[in-house]
């Protein structure tokens, strides 16, 4: 079970090389995730964008192309459309959004005739590994679904169970989040949380356990939940923080990268293929994280 982004990488190594197609990829921090991969084994690329501007910046990170295939197209919707298409065809198992509006790269996404959607709900997870908590853990949705309903997020739990399970993590921890641990009539999130734990108990969720509603101070810290008189197995050990909305989770994800300096990494589930999909204010090293989770995501 990885509980360390060293772990995951390790693991990754073990079940690489993937063919990764990236939209787009005349940018440093993407190519520089790429040659670190490529150079642990863990990826193929295929890079598709812009041949002269790539090679400009290849030469000045000391990325040989050589055995590098790549696709000369400088205008970027084709661009994301020729890397989407080599997924969906089967040439590539995981697609990367490269220097190209999230916009554009998901209307590919979801295009009729080369995309990649599977009849599932479409999700964001967020991985974390920060110092004050004991392993990695998840927070979902905070980059997609904008307020899920109760169904919704049933699939939003699927999704990252997936991912957990392709991290060795076989029977993950959800916390349903929101800002009370009672269920309140007034206060929608509370509200699911108890129908998405009930649906738990009655064996409609699978492969991982699921309890709510849980404040966040009590689904990651043990000493809140005794004191509040929680007695809870994913109290204080939750792998999955399944957030009400995007409001929620977004500021969540942001309070983690800029204010607690957590490492991190994010990919898109529920459709054929993951896609590595990161802001352009990720660093280097979390878009590594992030193709990491793509290749153990392929290899499960």
């Amino acid at each position: 079970m990885a509980k360390s982004f060293s772990e995951l990488l390790a693991l990754a190594e073990k079940r690489g090389p993937k063919k990764i197609s990236v939209a787009v990829a005349q940018d440093r921090d993407v190519l520089g995730a790429i040659k670190v991969c490529k150079d642990l084994n863990i990826i193929n690329p295929i890079l598709v964008g812009d041949k002269s501007k790539i090679q400009q910046i290849s030469e000045k990170i000391d990325f040989e192309l050589s055995e590098v295939e790549i696709i000369d197209e400088k205008d970027g919707l084709q661009a994301s459309r020729i890397a989407t298409k080599l997924v969906s065809t089967g040439k590539a198992e995981i697609l990367m959004k490269g220097l190209i509006d999230t916009s554009v790269i998901m209307k590919q996404v979801l295009d009729k005739e080369i995309g990649l959607r599977i009849g599932k709900v479409i999700s964001h997870v967020a991985v974390f590994d920060v110092e004050t908590y004991h392993k990695i853990f998840f927070v979902t949705d905070a980059a997609m679904n904008i307020s899920p309903d109760i169904y919704q997020k049933k699939e939003i739990i699927e999704n990252a169970v997936e991912l957990a399970h392709s991290l060795e993590i076989n029977n993950p921890k959800v916390a349903v989040i929101g800002a009370k641990e009672k269920v309140s009539p007034k206060m929608e999130a509370t509200v699911h949380a108890k129908e998405l734990s009930d649906m738990y108990k009655r064996g409609e969720i699978t492969g991982c356990i699921v309890e709510g509603p849980f404040a966040l101070d009590n689904a990651i810290s043990k000493e809140a939940a005794l004191h509040k008189g929680i007695e809870s197995s994913v109290a204080g050990d939750a792998d999955i923080l399944l957030v009400p909305d995007i409001d929620a989770g977004n500021v969540l994800y942001k309070s983690l990268t800029f204010l607690a300096k957590a490492k991190s990494a994010g990919i898109i589930l529920g459709t054929k293929s993951p896609i590595v999909l990161t802001s352009r204010a990720d660093s280097q090293e979390a878009k590594i994280h992030s193709i990491a989770l793509g290749v153990l995501l392929t290899s499960k």
